[in-house]
Parts: structure tokens; sequence; C-alpha cells
């Protein structure tokens, strides 16, 4: 019975890399060119690196609405890089570099964590970033808060002067 349910266990581990693989693959391949570029360059300097072999894990690519249009932008997280000859080659105490694609451009932000909030009609990129950006060092507590300004077409933050 035991080796009945390993043998089971590794069909369903097998079939579920086949059916998992090709969407993941054709999700890289509709990645908008500014974001495939980034990947095109992460890629070279893996294999600059010892011939190292690149991979993009699972969470690199995210579909997100960033600036409340109701239609999803993209988002390429290095976080999702690896590298199989250099276990830091992407990220470091900084956090790792994210690309947003909005109104067909790229826009990166190192940051070691960010998620998208609704704060009254705005949409909201809110990003851990490094403690350096606040006066302190990595450990210190400091966050960005951003919004999309459509008509400029850039990202609006705002330090915010407290008394």
């Amino acid at each position: 019975m035991r080796q009945l349910k390993g043998l089971f266990a590794s069909i369903f581990l097998v079939s579920s890399l086949v059916w998992i693989s090709p969407a993941f693959a054709a999700d890289i391949s509709r990645l908008p060119s500014g974001l495939r570029a980034k990947v095109d360059l992460a890629v070279k300097a893996c294999t600059k690196f010892n011939d190292g072999q690149f991979d993009l894990d699972w969470g690199a690519v995210e579909r997100v609405d960033l600036d409340g249009d109701l239609h999803h932008d993209w988002v390429l997280n290095e976080s999702g890089f690896a590298c199989s000859s250099a276990a830091s080659l992407y990220c470091g105490t900084g956090g790792c570099m994210s690309h947003f694609w909005v109104s067909e451009e790229v826009h990166s932000l190192l940051n070691q964590g960010w998620k998208v909030v609704d704060f009254g009609d705005q949409r909201v990129v809110v990003a851990d970033i490094h403690g350096s950006n606040c006066g302190g060092i990595n450990p210190t507590p400091c966050v960005t808060a951003s919004v999309w300004d459509a008509e400029a077409n850039t990202w609006r933050s705002s330090a915010g002067n407290w008394e």
C-alpha cells in the first residue's frame, strides 16, 4: 500500500510539472518588450558569472492594476530571479529590483517587498525600502507610497514632513 501511495504521489508530481511549465513559459513569452529586456540582461549576467544557468521562479511575474484604469499592468520582480552560480546576483541588503510596466514604459524600484492598496480613489504602491532612504541604515523601518500620474506619465511620491 505504501508503494502504491508513493507511485500515485510521483505520478501527480510529474503531471503537475508538465501542466505548470507551459503556462509559465507562455507568461514569459507574453511579457512586454521592456520587461523581456530586463530578463535578457539577467540571463546574460548569470551566464557571464561562471557560466551559470538562469531560472525565473514563480512569483517573478505578476499582473496587477497599478494605476486604477481597471486593466492589469505587469510587474517583474527580481526576487524571483535565480542563477545557479551565484546566490545573490540579483538582490542584496537593499532588497531586489521590481520593474513596473505602466503606460508602455518600465519604471524600476529597489525594494524589500511591495503591495498595491486602495486609498480613496487612488491605487497606491507601498514599498518597503532600504532604511538609508529614511536617514537610517538597512534595518531602519522605511516605506514609500507612490501613485501613478497618468497625465504626467510618472510616479508621484512624497516623503512628507512630520512635526
